[in-house]
């Protein structure tokens, strides 16, 4: 089978990865000449937001799926309508890549996110009380296209674009949970993960699974997937980030139509791992069993501040003597501060073993040029 994916970076490389066990040819579509998926793909060089490019690529792919959502969507449902299958379909890829439609969709469905108003560029009739965040209505990814806005003297910084205004949300914890459905509507869900800050440097950059919930929490993403899964109405994988407020109420933050950072510790902590499932979604076949099989975490291998240039990873060999850790790097040749470049995921039997191995090999490790 062809399989076409828009975007060649890391999600796109992993999931490759994943799936070279089975017999598909894999295509990718992105900017840079070299995206980490340029060397294990049929790679074309393009713009998947330009509507020809994105219409050319697919027309004779047997599927096509994406590994970010800021693409033409107008184009993939040409696509559709020229007989490619398209997943996820055209019509969440376009409801979720907007912001407001995205917010719109979870106040139609009865999901549960924070209280929002839209603000179409002007700050004259803002009714949202302080404080509250702004998000972009597109384009944001990785906390890009977000600000907090917690004074007036804040307002001052209000972008002028098209952008949701949300309710700040008294956060306790920020969980993630990641669900599939294929063609057939059979679904998966793994278990939740949560985001935790490493307590001496104050980041929000390990995922750990699984969460010790209690029965009520788990009820109510239990509710939230349900809900998204029946409203949604495509296969796909869908990431959805949630707030846990400090009153125990779980909010859908927001969601991405794709793979996603939050689930890369499934690939030695589940019994199969996101790409696994992404894969045999594409494919429509049975869905994988997603049980954690034991205490595991992720940390982030960002750029360090100071260093662009070509990559260089401190303190790896180190890591590499370290029992039941993993290495994944990203394939991508030039660092600059803040960029992803790999992650390492760890596995305990406990989480207080699985925090302190996460921190050992945070103090590690430094991705410098």
């Amino acid at each position: 089978m062809k399989i076409g994916i828009l975007g060649g970076g890391q999600l796109g490389r992993m999931l490759i990865q994943e799936a070279l066990k089975y017999d598909d040819e894999f295509y990718t579509l992105d900017p840079a000449s070299d995206a980490p998926c340029h060397n294990i793909s049929y790679f074309t060089q393009g713009n998947f937001n330009d509507y020809d490019t994105v219409l050319e690529f697919g027309k004779d792919k047997d599927v096509v799926t994406i590994e970010i959502e800021h693409v033409n969507a107008d184009a993939l449902a040409e696509l559709e309508n020229q007989g490619v299958k398209v997943v996820p379909n055209s019509q969440i890829i376009k409801t979720i890549q907007q912001k407001i439609l995205q917010k719109k969709f979870y106040e139609e469905n009865n999901i549960p996110s924070p209280e929002f108003e839209i603000m179409d560029g002007s700050s004259d009739e803002i009714k949202m009380p302080l404080p509250f965040v702004q998000k972009m209505n597109t384009g944001g990814y990785d906390g890009k296209g977000v600000q907090v806005i917690r004074t007036n003297e804040d307002m001052k910084n209000l972008w002028t674009q098209d952008s949701v205004l949300e309710k700040l949300v008294d956060i306790d914890k920020e969980l993630s949970v990641i669900v599939a459905r294929n063609e057939n509507g059979e679904t998966q869900t793994f278990p939740v993960t949560e985001m935790v800050a490493d307590p001496k440097l104050n980041l929000l950059d390990f995922n750990v699974c699984p969460v010790h919930l209690t029965e009520e929490i788990e009820e109510q993403i239990d509710s939230i997937t349900e809900k998204f899964l029946a409203a949604v109405n495509s296969p796909g994988l869908f990431a959805i980030e949630l707030f846990l407020d400090k009153k125990g109420k779980v909010w859908v933050n927001e969601t991405a139509p794709r793979l996603h950072n939050s689930g890369h510790q499934s690939q030695e902590g589940n019994a199969n791992s996101q790409f696994e499932q992404m894969y045999r979604v594409v494919k429509n076949l049975p869905l994988a069993d997603t049980d954690a099989i034991i205490y595991s975490g992720m940390l982030n291998l960002v750029g360090a501040e100071g260093f662009s240039g070509k990559v260089i990873y401190e303190g790896m060999e180190e890591v590499l003597k370290l029992p039941e850790t993993y290495i994944h790097l990203y394939g991508k040749t030039e660092t600059k501060p803040g960029r992803k470049m790999g992650h390492i995921n760890v596995l305990a039997d406990s989480r207080e073993e699985l925090m302190e191995k996460l921190i050992q090999v945070k103090a590690m490790v430094r991705v410098i040029a």
